[in-house]
């Protein structure tokens, strides 16, 4: 059976499990929430069945309830299985808890049916208590008592990339034609109509911006090595910023009248721009493909 990586959150109700499991999902593991313990050795056999080559995230909390003992076990025959596993628990202070609790009007998950008979500190501490051995098995222990979510996706990304949240950002980079409509799913627009157009040379019409021909004839002219050399200072300085808000990936549109040839050339030198400043940038092109 072929090995399996696996991430385990657990942790306090309220300290941010859907918030990590949500930055995981973006890493591209496969995210299953409130897996009872007993369930992980299924789950490797089952996958050993397939080709796919998968991270497995899995959310265990307390909703669990009379499962959570098969924890250690599970992890036991992972370790013993050859299959590797990282357990991050999640903590926060109880004030706080407490709080998140109120304002989201939620109840906790030790609270039986409807009934408060107890009170929110009184569930978390028994949490706690529940939660001690969980804690002491975890490899990594994140405080979220000061976090904002994506603060504490920026520790995930550090986690498991070894690189800031601004340096996994993805930028993806596309050209387009205005004739054929604006797009709606850029968060970046700009329009390139103001370089001359190689369409208006005849050996250059047929071409696309993917030709050295066009792409050459393109960047000759002095206002686009300004806008380039702007713009990438632009989008670089405002990338750090763009990741602190949690943005996984930031989408530029660039635009020419047809989508063929100057928005083309100006996406790919772009890309290749941010790239050399080691931006994780692609390039795509709405009109050609």
């Amino acid at each position: 059976m072929k090995n399996v990586d696996f991430v385990i959150i657990t942790g306090l109700s309220g300290a941010g499990k859907t918030q990590a499991m949500k930055a995981l999902e973006d890493l591209h593991f496969f995210c299953i929430d409130n897996l009872p313990p007993a369930l992980v050795r299924p789950l490797v056999e089952l996958h050993g069945q397939s080709q796919a080559e998968r991270q497995y995230a899995i959310a265990i909390d307390i909703r669990v309830r009379e499962y959570f003992t098969d924890l250690r076990r599970s992890l036991e025959w992972l370790e013993n299985s050859g299959h590797s596993y990282r357990l991050i628990f999640l903590d926060c202070t109880d004030n706080v808890l407490i709080k998140r609790f109120s304002e989201t009007r939620r109840l906790h998950p030790l609270v039986k049916g409807q009934t408060k008979a107890e009170s929110i500190a009184e569930n978390i501490t028994a949490e706690r208590h529940l939660l001690a051995e969980a804690r002491e098995m975890a490899h990594v222990i994140i405080d979220t008592t000061d976090l904002r979510p994506m603060d504490l996706r920026g520790r995930i990304n550090e986690i498991y990339l070894g690189v800031p949240l601004q340096k996994s950002l993805m930028v993806d980079v596309f050209s387009f034609g205005y004739k054929y409509g604006a797009p709606i799913d850029a968060d970046i627009v700009f329009d390139v109509r103001f370089i001359p157009n190689p369409f208006y040379v005849d050996e250059l019409r047929p071409l696309t911006g993917e030709e050295s021909a066009v792409s050459d004839y393109v960047m000759n002219f002095p206002i686009t090595q300004l806008f380039l050399e702007q713009f990438t200072d632009l989008i670089s300085s405002l990338l750090p910023n763009y990741a602190k808000e949690g943005k996984a990936r930031l989408t530029i549109g660039i635009g020419c009248t047809g989508g063929q040839h100057r928005s083309v050339a100006i996406a790919l030198e772009l890309v290749k721009r941010l790239e050399a400043l080691g931006i994780n940038a692609g390039a795509r092109h709405r009109e050609l493909d």
